[in-house]
């Protein structure tokens, strides 16, 4: 080929990967699909691989938008940069150079990249990524290293949010390979009361944790979402227990933590019928605080982490002890209790003097 020849032909590539992500763009601004979907349709009907978001974080936002203003310049208007991308770049979400861009990619910490999952902090808040793809399946290892991990950060992170490195899966749910190779009455019931251990402590511990579900949460993965004090869904996140259609029952919490969100109808609806639901009827049903858009996922989980963070630890530990008291008498006295132990702490004094004296309180946990 000569080199004119070689010229044109990268000049048709570059226009047309070019041109392709502002469409890309414009569907999205125009609310048409979400991120993932508009990627896997161009994979799968246009053999764009990878698709245009992907590759526009691989090569770098900036980079893109740079390219985008030259092409305007040279070819015209069609290829003015869309806002959604100039809004990324000012945000400094550059793509995997950064750590998230359209997609958030780990950037876990030194020595923190473990077989299945990965911790990231940043300050007080932790990121816990699930790193197993293309499920996320919880195995045996998975909740092994789960349970280790937690046991490091507990009390030590102000808030954690987990988050899927797979932008198509938060967790399909158990690994059920695994489970057909363990027998049911030692290693089966090991595992069970192992993920149950894990939950419970994020549950009553003075590290808040978010769920940040991007796409499909099934099985323990819903479980696993549901035992985070909080739940905040991508558009196209959808939420299941399908364990009935495969003749056993959730195993970690499904039937016991989901009448406490949605209700004990709507509960047995999806613990029997084996339906999953959308992030909307999440919403609309309590089990998610928050439905925002695919690409907005992460930097609004991190927002509340780091708005949690700032909370008193103490404080935070009694609230999450006393709340959903079987009784309202029983509610009242360990909501006393719970007081009476926090009343006399640093952190109180501190959080007290802060708002006589009008100043940001910085709490220690104490």
């Amino acid at each position: 080929m000569s080199t004119a020849s070689q010229s044109g032909t990268d000049t048709l590539v570059e226009r047309f990967g070019l041109k392709a992500l502002v469409e890309c763009c414009l569907v999205l601004e125009e609310d048409v699909a979400q991120i993932k979907d508009i990627d896997v349709g161009m994979m799968a009907g246009a053999g764009i691989l990878p698709g245009p978001f992907a590759r526009a974080d691989a090569q770098g936002l900036d980079d893109v938008l740079a390219a985008l203003e030259r092409a305007q310049a040279e070819w015209g208007d069609a290829f003015e940069p869309p806002l959604i991308l100039r809004r990324l770049v000012a945000q400094g979400r550059l793509g995997q150079k950064t750590g998230q861009g359209f997609f958030p990619y780990p950037q876990p910490d030194e020595g923190q990249a473990r077989e299945t999952i990965a911790l990231e902090t940043r300050g007080d808040v932790g990121i816990i990524w699930l790193n197993r793809p293309p499920a996320n399946p919880l195995s045996p290892e998975v909740i092994k290293e789960l349970t280790a991990l937690w046991d490091e950060i507990d009390g030590k992170l102000r808030s954690v949010v987990i988050a899927s490195s797979n932008p198509f899966t938060f967790s399909a749910g158990a690994d059920i390979k695994a489970f057909t190779k363990m027998d049911p009455q030692t290693d089966g019931r090991e595992l069970l009361e192992s993920a149950h251990r894990f939950m419970r402590g994020m549950e009553k511990s003075s590290t808040v944790t978010i769920a940040a579900v991007n796409s499909l949460a099934f099985g323990g993965g819903c479980e696993l979402a549901m035992a985070c004090d909080f739940r905040i869904a991508a558009e196209s996140a959808t939420f299941g227990q399908p364990e009935i259609n495969l003749g056993i029952i959730p195993g970690f919490g499904g039937t016991q933590r989901l009448p406490k969100l949605v209700g004990e109808g709507k509960a047995l609806e999806m613990n029997i019928v084996g339906d999953p639901i959308g992030a909307g009827e999440a919403y609309e049903y309590g089990l998610v605080n928050q439905v925002v858009p695919d690409h907005e996922l992460f930097d609004t989980a991190l927002a509340w982490a780091r708005k949690l963070a700032e909370k008193a630890p103490l404080a935070v530990e009694q609230i999450k002890k006393v709340s959903a008291q079987p009784t309202l008498d029983e509610g009242l006295k360990v909501e006393g209790e719970g007081f009476a132990t926090v009343f006399g702490s640093e952190d109180a004094k501190e959080g007290i003097g802060a708002f006589l004296g009008k100043r940001t309180p910085k709490f220690q946990g104490k």
